[in-house]
């Protein structure tokens, strides 16, 4: 019985398909994903991720398994979630926005995604020359300054003056507030800069243009001015003055336009910097890279309700339009 039985599982075990052998022996790497947002405000972009991981041949469930962690928006969570992602164990961290500026010492190696400019932030010496363990791309992109207030003069000829609201405390704001001061200057334009790092400074900066409305507000992208962008974006509707930004997700919100990366492909590009430390690269070695594609999101609901007229041409060239 015995001798049958050993038999009948040889047998068995010659005719399974090599496939099935191949993914019972696969190894399956496992990412550590931590954020201080919530789960909901990432869902899109941590889609375009998994599907960037997909294209290069991690599947979950096969060889692949991913950790999530998820701050909530409660300051100081994110050394403990790493600290957990460490003791399940995982073989890499992706580190979501603040979440990067966040970490407790490690020894894994870190990939993230940013919107602060890397060299301002400590993260490495220029772009081509990460420092230590960590890599990644940003979302920062300073030449776009100048092309978002090109179109809104396109769009409003006789702007003169303009806010400026940003958070100092972001690394790489003084670059954006710079290239937003020198296209003013080339475009003869007022630029009044509102430094506005927490809730009371934000309130200070809209009770002062309230006093001396400007005829347009441009607002530095970062994780504030997303968490309190109804707010700007409702005090300029209430003054009938245009905001506009950089991520599209102001536009959704109603600010007039915007024009920056396309954030999603930025997200599945993130599969690429995890892909190469899995095949064995250093994140020293792979140069961080700012954003590659770009979206022209334009809000006609909001152009409608302040009378603002957007040409034939300028709708032509808009990647998107919100009726």
């Amino acid at each position: 019985m015995h001798r049958r039985a050993f038999l009948a599982s040889t047998l068995a075990a010659t005719f399974v398909p090599q496939s099935l052998l191949a993914q019972s022996t696969e190894n399956v790497r496992r990412i550590g994903w931590v954020t201080a947002q919530t789960a909901a405000s990432l869902a899109p972009y941590i889609e375009a991720f998994r599907q960037g991981l997909s294209e290069r041949g991690y599947t979950e469930g096969r060889n692949l398994a991913i950790e999530y962690r998820y701050g909530e928006g409660i300051d100081g969570r994110v050394p403990e979630l790493v600290r957990e992602l460490v003791r399940l164990p995982v073989d890499l961290i992706v580190a979501q926005g603040t979440a990067a500026f966040e970490l407790p010492p490690l020894y894994l190696p870190v990939v993230f995604v940013i919107s602060a400019d890397p060299v301002s932030s400590g993260f490495a010496d220029s772009l081509a020359k990460p420092r230590g363990n960590k890599s990644g791309l940003t979302l920062m992109a300073v030449e776009l300054m100048g092309k978002r207030l090109d179109l809104l003069k396109e769009i409003v000829p006789n702007l003169r003056r303009i806010a400026v609201v940003g958070n100092p405390e972001h690394p790489g704001a003084h670059l954006e507030r710079g290239a937003s001061e020198e296209t003013g200057r080339q475009l003869r334009l007022t630029i009044d800069y509102f430094p506005t790092e927490t809730r009371e400074k934000l309130t200070a900066a809209l009770a002062a243009m309230a006093d001396d409305p400007p005829q347009a507000i441009s607002i530095l992208a970062d994780g504030f001015a997303v968490q309190n962008r109804q707010t700007i974006i409702d005090f300029a509707m209430s003054k009938h003055i245009p905001a506009i930004s950089g991520w599209p997700i102001f536009a959704q919100s109603g600010a007039l336009f915007t024009y920056g990366p396309k954030v999603a492909d930025s997200y599945r590009r993130l599969a690429y910097y995890v892909d190469r430390v899995f095949k064995g690269a250093r994140p020293a070695d792979l140069p961080i890279e700012q954003p590659t594609t770009f979206e022209f999101v334009i809000n006609m609901r909001t152009a409608k309700a302040l009378n603002i007229t957007i040409s034939p041409s300028l709708l032509v060239r808009a990647d998107r339009v919100i009726e």
